[in-house]
Order: structure tokens, then sequence, then C-alpha cells
């Protein structure tokens, strides 16, 4: 679609954009990428903002990666178990211990491993798509949901779901 094309349909879209999303919202909720602030977009009591809140408060898959890692006889630190799940996922050097461990000794929870750096490569490939098409279509125009369009897209290209897969790389 030409940005001309897009443009004739744009103000129709009103405040619609990813903002408005809870689906997509949900989705990096479980992937720990949560924002108080996205949970004000959704009106009070709404089917939206109630599925919003039960994620806000759940684990994120890096806690059910980690607490899988537990039952799988890892020696995974209290403090990483028992982490604030609204909190966003830091990097952890006992965490890297453990990751390095597996890679050098565990095939089968290595490649579960090597499937966490799938899905965060192909989130971060996905937000630069998305980030490129919105400059090619719009611009530096502001996005439909009141964003700053592509300059707070660019912001989130390159942010890592899962830092410490990343971060061991130049230790194995």
């Amino acid at each position: 679609m030409t940005p001309l094309e897009f443009l004739s349909f744009r103000e129709r879209l009103d405040a619609a954009s990813g903002f408005q999303s809870d689906q997509f919202r949900q989705v990096e909720f479980v992937l720990g990428v949560k924002s108080a602030q996205t949970l004000q977009r959704f009106p009070d009591g709404s089917r939206a903002r109630l599925a919003l809140e039960r994620r806000y408060r759940a684990p994120t898959l890096w806690d059910a990666f980690l607490h899988y890692l537990a039952r799988e006889r890892y020696v995974v630190p209290p403090s990483d178990l028992e982490r604030d799940v609204i909190a966003p996922v830091t990097p952890s050097p006992g965490i890297q211990q453990i990751l390095i461990d597996v890679y050098r000794h565990d095939p089968k929870n290595a490649e579960l491993c090597e499937r966490l750096v799938d899905l965060d490569e192909g989130i971060q490939e996905w937000r630069y798509r998305h980030v490129k098409m919105v400059e090619r279509t719009i611009g530096t125009r502001h996005g439909t949901g009141g964003s700053a369009g592509a300059a707070y897209l660019r912001e989130t290209v390159g942010r890592a779901l899962f830092p410490d897969l990343w971060a061991i790389r130049t230790q194995l």
C-alpha cells in the first residue's frame, strides 16, 4: 500500500493503533514487557482491561522457564524464582552460569534455550519491520494512538526479552 492509499483512510482509524490492541499487549505481558500505563488505555471493567490486568499480575514466560529449570534440578537462585513478575526481566549472573552449564552439558534444554532465542529474535525482527512499514507509510507523523509514531517504535527495536540468553553468547 502506498503512503497516499493509507492516508486516504487513516483519519477514519481515529485513535486505533497497536496501543489499543489488547491481544498484542497480552502477548507482550506474557513475554515480560509489562507497563501499568498500558492498562490505563483500556476502560475500567472492560473485557480487555480485565484480561490485561490478569496477565499483568501473572508470571511471564521467563518466570515459567526458570521454574522449569528448577524442576530439572538446576539450582536457580530463590531471588530469581521469587522475583516480582511485574518488573522487567534483568540480567542475572547466577542465571547466566546456569545457562552456560545447560548449553555445555544438557542438549535437550540447550535446544529449549535456542527456541527462546528464536522467539526473542523474531519479536525483534517483527518490531524492526513494523518500524520500517510505519516510516514508509506515514514518515515521521504521530501514531494514530497518540504515540510519537516511528520514533516511539524505533525505541522498542533490539530490546531483548531474555537478556541472559544473549549475555552468555561470548562465554560459550
